[in-house]
């Protein structure tokens, strides 16, 4: 029986894991667990189709493939069903698994298609549209060069996005913080905003000592505007009685921007920092490209010319996850430098 004073839930047309939750903490018949254990289930099913896909009907002819394809599902598989055991004894892995059960189920059907369009009828023709098989054993086959043209890229992405980072600020405290300085700066912050960074970079690789220098500026130049941006609103958005307080106390000088407007602006910061990432990423393919003559995106095009497009496709997806993992890094960064904030809305 439910509470007398008990809200009833209302699930919404697109219900997040919060409201899944609690509608899941509610008593259910056996029907209904029977039905929630079998949706966890579900993607171990759906990579079981693949499977079946991939070895019970006859690819093209012409079509080679390996058991690369097969292992890659099967580990898939495994993860999940290692995670279904753990949700019979973890209410937490349950809910989260339940929620996330119909798009990894999803996923797995979206291989299975698109090794049927490629593989196994060629409605999606070679070279422009190899099978998954063929970008997996790209990433075995031509690992190291993948490997050394990844670190390249790293090391070139995060050179330039701390520069920026941290040039930016500086500049966006100096701005917020000083009208002189805001005076001087503001007329470039407005022509530069207008212009994408990649638009200098014919420019800057004229102009510029190295090609890794040159590519430096440019992943550099996008993050510096965002930084500054988002770090310049926020101090101007201060309530001014916050430093009045502040220097009836005593604080001076350096107290104030330390003690007083940089913790106060903490979230335009990572709202700047991450729209720079997002600004650096765009700016590093660009440049290795065009200029760089190592990296990642410098591998694509070399590829390309030479029409592996599996190994084009592989390069690709790992670039993906790169941008996937930094991204999920610095959200992370976030939410423990924010604690605070989270804590404040949830109240």
């Amino acid at each position: 029986m439910s509470e007398p004073n008990a809200k009833p839930i209302i699930p919404s047309r697109h219900m997040t894991k919060d409201e899944l939750r609690e509608l899941e903490s509610a008593p259910k018949t056996p029907f209904q667990i029977f039905i929630d254990r079998l949706v966890c289930f579900s993607p171990v099913i759906a990579g079981a189709l693949a499977l079946a896909e991939y070895y019970m009907l006859p690819n093209l002819p012409g079509n080679e493939s390996t058991d690369v394809y097969a292992y890659f599902i099967g580990v898939l598989m495994a993860a999940v069903f290692a995670v279904f055991l753990v949700s019979f004894v973890n209410k937490k892995v349950f809910y989260t698994l339940r929620y996330k059960a119909p798009f990894y189920s999803f996923i797995f059907l979206m291989f299975l298609a698109y090794d049927w369009l490629t593989l196994k009828t060629g409605l999606l023709v070679l070279p422009y549209f190899p099978w998954v098989d063929q970008v997996l054993w790209a990433f075995i086959s031509d690992r190291a060069y993948m490997a050394e043209c990844t670190v390249n890229s790293l090391i070139l992405l995060f050179t330039g996005y701390f520069t920026g980072a941290g040039l930016g600020l500086v500049t966006g405290v100096a701005c917020g913080y000083n009208r002189r300085i805001n005076y001087w700066i503001a007329p470039f912050m407005k022509l530069l905003g207008a212009i994408p960074s990649t638009t200098w970079l014919p420019v800057v690789m004229v102009l510029a000592s190295t090609l890794f220098k040159g590519s430096v500026f440019i992943i550099a130049l996008g993050v510096w505007f965002s930084v500054t941006i988002a770090t310049q609103t926020g101090i101007n958005n201060i309530d001014k009685s916050f430093f009045e307080a502040a220097r009836t106390l005593g604080a001076k000088g350096s107290q104030l921007v330390f003690r007083i407007a940089i913790p106060f602006v903490m979230p335009n910061i990572f709202q700047g920092l991450t729209q720079g990432m997002s600004s650096a990423c765009t700016a590093l393919l660009v440049a290795e490209m065009i200029g760089v003559e190592s990296g990642l995106g410098w591998y694509i095009s070399w590829q390309k010319s030479w029409a592996q497009y599996g190994k084009m496709y592989a390069a690709i997806v790992l670039i993906c996850v790169i941008f996937v993992v930094v991204n999920a890094l610095l959200t992370f960064i976030r939410r423990r430098v924010l604690r605070w904030q989270e804590g404040a809305v949830h109240e």
